[in-house]
């Protein structure tokens, strides 16, 4: 980003144009990030709650009082019976830097001795199953994907959540390539693109399967390739024999001959890529979804090529030193950990000792964690002492005890890599914290004072922070330290041009190879192969759930939402109007419901209000929510997480959003 400043105020902000990703473009969120910077809304000072818990009533304090409180809150806490592990922290990105994300704040709690949490509100299933087959969160070059031929964009919706990419799928159409949208609504991504297989949620991993199925029996596999830089076909191709295309199809609901016509385009198409995202992982069997189509660029020999193969994530190319900025050596005994995703009911009957402080920073669990009247009733305890540091007063910040006045990304220093490319990027600030506002590092660093943390690590700077970020020298052999990168700005990671990371084998697995049989995971008694996992909620799995409430849910973002951030803005919540419900005719008219009504959404977790659009943008039997609202800004005061699940993924112990059943009414 470039950021024009004038008297000390940012008055410009958009893409570098010398940044070959960005390319002088911003998405349609942060290209008004100063309305969020300069928000009449923003949390300008301290403040301590004088209503009850909810109500969102506050009254300004300074830092100092509240610090001692927080201090003296834990500090009783951790001396009680239930010991320090009866405090949680409770954060994920709302700010994607390693220094305002994962630095001092880890080093803080694990001094502290405070539950561990297992952050996996986002990815978890997905990097498990990638991982498994592939090694690390590596893959295809965004640049490269320009060059592809056919590009199958799976689970995705990049011109809502990815723009980098979209603007090279774009040009490698111009250039003659086709593009495949793989996913149950036609978003605006698929409506784009050349062929749309609309197949039902969490159904994933049977397509892939079914072209497997297709890539052996037809003879479509690279053996060459297979051979060299595989282990464990052979049993790949046992198990891919019962995915006959028929089978595949009815699991999916789509027809046999589109696998068989999809099977043979990727075969003989080069270079052939796929760019998978987080969607498809939201549903029980995410993690083994993703390990099935983890296989497919190998059976094919698609990583031969730099724009073959396949990218989920690029995180794992960055040689970030993790124990460096987080220090786990300073943990104090054996601390529990606490599932993210499953807070509503750590915090309202599971956890042993109960959890009698929360920290949140950079989420808003209220509105984003699932099965939210649980998380509510948690929030809600008035033995519950909760610190909120925060932006905005979100649905999260009405329930604080202290609330926290925090900094945007023009405000703060940080270092950052990337889901998408292969830059390392420094976020240097452009102007000075809004009034009282403090950057994570900043408060931490204070507390660790006031608890009486000694260690030296309490004292490093932001710059200093930085510095063990990337060890100077440590990115992947390019000679970078912190200093130049601050002044650069970003910096390519020293990987070939161009990058065709598996072209000759190279996987970062035990073996050295694409793992299509995973002993690390048979070892930690999982199924060694990928398998079709059913989601808990469908027609096919839970009939006798399927039958009241038949309507398959999923809730992905809206446009102009990043989760539930710029949700509260109105440049940004006008754009969207109010929550909608796109449904298709064939179940919308035996219901009743007609364009502009308002519906009742509805499970046995909860019900939200919606307006209804008819339309074959949704198939039949699904309805598509765009997401995330906050639930004080939604009619009826709920958004999409009042109805789905806090059941996990098979692997990773995800959530899973997707994977749930309603029913659909008049209002």
């Amino acid at each position: 980003m470039l950021v024009t400043v004038e008297n000390g105020r940012a008055i410009d902000i958009r893409g570098a144009p010398d940044h070959p990703p960005t390319n002088g473009t911003l998405c349609t969120k942060v290209a008004r990030y100063l309305d969020r910077t300069y928000s009449r809304d923003r949390l300008r000072h301290p403040m301590r709650r004088i209503g009850a818990k909810g109500e969102g009533r506050f009254a300004r304090i300074t830092w100092d009082e509240a610090l001692d409180e927080i201090a003296q809150r834990f500090a009783t806490i951790a001396a009680s019976n239930d010991g320090p592990q009866a405090i949680l922290p409770y954060s994920y990105a709302g700010t994607m830097g390693l220094l305002q994300g994962s630095s001092m704040d880890r080093r803080f709690f694990h001094r502290l001795g405070a539950s561990l949490l297992d952050r996996t509100i986002c990815s978890a299933a997905g990097k498990a199953g990638w991982a498994s087959v592939i090694g690390a969160s590596v893959g295809m070059d965004v640049e490269e994907f320009a060059n592809s031929r056919l590009i199958l964009i799976w689970g995705s919706n990049p011109i809502t959540s990815s723009l980098h990419f979209w603007a090279r799928a774009q040009e490698a159409k111009r250039r003659g390539a086709k593009l495949v949208a793989i996913d149950p609504y036609r978003s605006l991504t698929a409506q784009k693109c050349h062929e749309h297989v609309a197949l039902l949620p969490g159904t994933d991993g049977a397509l892939a399967f079914g072209l497997m199925h297709v890539l052996i029996r037809d003879g479509l596999v690279d053996r060459d390739y297979v051979d060299r830089y595989t282990v464990g076909f052979d049993a790949l191709a046992a198990r891919s024999e019962e995915w006959t295309p028929a089978r595949a199809a009815s699991v999916c609901g789509i027809d046999a001959e589109t696998i068989v016509r999809l099977a043979h385009d990727y075969a003989t198409t080069r270079p052939a890529a796929i760019r998978l995202n987080y969607g498809m992982q939201r549903t029980h069997g995410g993690g083994n979804g993703v390990r099935a189509i983890a296989c497919l660029p190998a059976l094919v020999g698609a990583w031969r090529d730099a724009a073959g193969g396949a990218l989920l994530s690029s995180s794992g190319t960055f040689p970030v030193q993790k124990a460096a900025l987080e220090r786990p050596d300073l943990i104090r005994g054996t601390p529990r950990t606490i599932n993210m995703s499953t807070i509503g009911d750590a915090l309202t009957q599971l956890a042993d000792p109960p959890i009698r402080a929360i920290y949140v920073y950079n989420s808003n669990p209220v509105a984003v964690a699932p099965e939210s009247s649980r998380v509510v009733q948690g929030f809600a305890r008035e033995d519950l002492f909760c610190v909120v540091h925060e932006i905005f007063k979100t649905d999260t910040a009405d329930y604080a005890d202290i609330l926290l006045p925090a900094t945007t990304q023009l405000e703060q220093t940080d270092i950052h890599t990337s889901y998408g490319h292969l830059y390392a990027l420094a976020n240097n600030p452009a102007i000075e914290p809004i009034a009282e506002a403090l950057p994570n590092t900043e408060v931490f660093r204070r507390l660790a004072t006031r608890m009486g943390f000694d260690e030296p690590c309490f004292r490093d700077s932001d710059d200093e922070l930085a510095r063990q970020a990337y060890h100077a020298g440590d990115m992947k052999g390019i000679d970078v330290d912190w200093d130049a990168l601050k002044a650069s700005g970003f910096c390519r990671l020293a990987v070939p041009r161009p990058f065709a990371p598996f072209a000759q084998g190279h996987f970062p697995t035990p073996s050295g190879k694409c793992e299509f049989r995973s002993e690390t995971l048979a070892a930690q008694g999982e199924d060694a192969l990928p398998a079709f996992v059913a989601p808990r909620e469908s027609a096919q799995s839970n009939p006798a759930l399927a039958a009241r409430y038949p309507l398959a849910f999923v809730s992905p973002p809206a446009r102009n939402f990043l989760n539930s951030s710029f949700a509260n803005l109105s440049s940004f919540s006008d754009e969207e109007k109010r929550p909608h419900l796109d449904i298709h005719a064939d179940d919308a008219s035996p219901r009743g419901i007609a364009t502009g009504d308002p519906v009742r959404i509805f499970n046995d977790r909860g019900s939200l209000l919606a307006i209804a659009r008819v339309t074959d943008r949704a198939r039949p039997g699904v309805v598509v929510a765009p997401s995330l609202w906050w639930r004080k800004l939604a009619p009826g005061g709920e958004n999409a997480n009042a109805v789905t699940s806090q059941a996990l993924t098979d692997l990773g112990r995800g959530p899973t959003f997707y994977d749930c059943l309603v029913e659909v009414r008049p209002a």
